[in-house]
């Protein structure tokens, strides 16, 4: 059974729906995201060669979640927008998920400066921005937590447009 078309309209749906409430209310439900998940395992036993779809079903899911978790961890993003990345991975593989995340970085990139002009703090966000990297870079402890935000931003609204490159790509 080929199960790629069934794969690629699951996780448009998904991410649709994951970019809509998070624009609504700066929310991605967990539970959209681990029926996802789900839904692409499911699908992924359903292939031809079960384990090595399998085996990328995991491997997307380590790479999607691994590579959003620094920026989790540095308070740079919100836990829905790294449990997204794994939900995606899940269905995409690990070479997909790692393009995918690319994109929605450079997504995110031109969301967030948008944001932050439209908003007129683009100082604050410079001195944010520094406040999280400068331990790292004069090897310091850590200093004391950010003053205010710059602004939230719909991150999910930056996956799913990844997403739907990279699969607007394959179907080109």
């Amino acid at each position: 059974m080929m199960v790629a078309p069934y794969l690629d309209t699951l996780l448009l749906l998904m991410v649709t729906a994951a970019a809509i409430n998070d624009l609504a209310s700066r929310r991605i439900p967990n539970l959209l995201l681990l029926a996802g998940a789900l839904g692409a395992l499911c699908l992924h036993l359903l292939s031809p060669a079960p384990l090595s779809a399998l085996l990328a079903w995991l491997g997307g899911a380590a790479t999607g979640l691994l590579v959003f978790l620094p920026f989790y961890l540095v308070r740079g993003m919100a836990a829905g927008d790294v449990k997204m990345m794994a939900a995606v991975g899940a269905f995409t593989g690990p070479r997909e998920a790692l393009a995918i995340a690319v994109l929605a970085w450079c997504a995110g990139g031109v969301m967030a400066l948008l944001i932050i002009v439209c908003k007129g703090r683009l100082r604050l966000a410079l001195s944010n921005l520094w406040a999280m990297l400068r331990p790292a870079l004069l090897r310091l402890p850590p200093g004391p937590s950010l003053r205010e935000s710059a602004g939230s931003m719909p991150y999910g609204v930056a996956i799913a447009a990844g997403t739907l490159a990279v699969l607007a790509g394959r179907y080109g």
